[in-house]
């Protein structure tokens, strides 16, 4: 089987998870800028085979827009552009960032390590791949 690749977008940072090869749990995989994306991107599916990607996109159920809709949608185009034999799913990702940094609270996670950013990017990011999986 392959796996799938979740992205939780910021312009800054972009939180990155992918699930095991039988596509059934959701792990946190790192944490990216914009600039050092593609490469890792290219690390990934070089790794394992890929199912597509999942990218996380504010107000999906509700229809409404963010700051943040508009490059997300550019994210996702250049994806489908740089891989079009795979697939770029959509799904809503609103309060993903509480719950991960609840998450990480109820996990015991010291304070110093939930302080740095990069954590709370890839478990929102493992929260939208696990909606996307519990979904299917």
């Amino acid at each position: 089987m392959a796996r799938f690749i979740a992205f939780d977008f910021g312009t800054r940072r972009i939180g990155v998870a992918v699930t095991d090869s039988g596509a059934m749990i959701a792990a946190p995989e790192g944490t990216y800028s914009p600039q050092e994306l593609d490469k890792a991107i290219q690390r990934l599916i070089g790794a394992e085979p890929c199912a597509g990607f999942v990218v996380g996109m504010p107000g999906l159920l509700t229809g409404e827009t963010t700051d943040s809709t508009a490059p997300i949608q550019s994210f996702v185009s250049e994806l489908k552009k740089r891989h079009p034999s795979l697939s770029v799913e959509l799904v809503d990702e609103d309060h993903t960032s509480q719950e991960a940094s609840m998450a990480m609270v109820q996990s015991g996670m010291r304070k110093s390590k939930r302080r740095q950013k990069g954590q709370l990017d890839q478990i929102a990011a493992t929260l939208i791949l696990q909606r996307f999986l519990d979904a299917r």
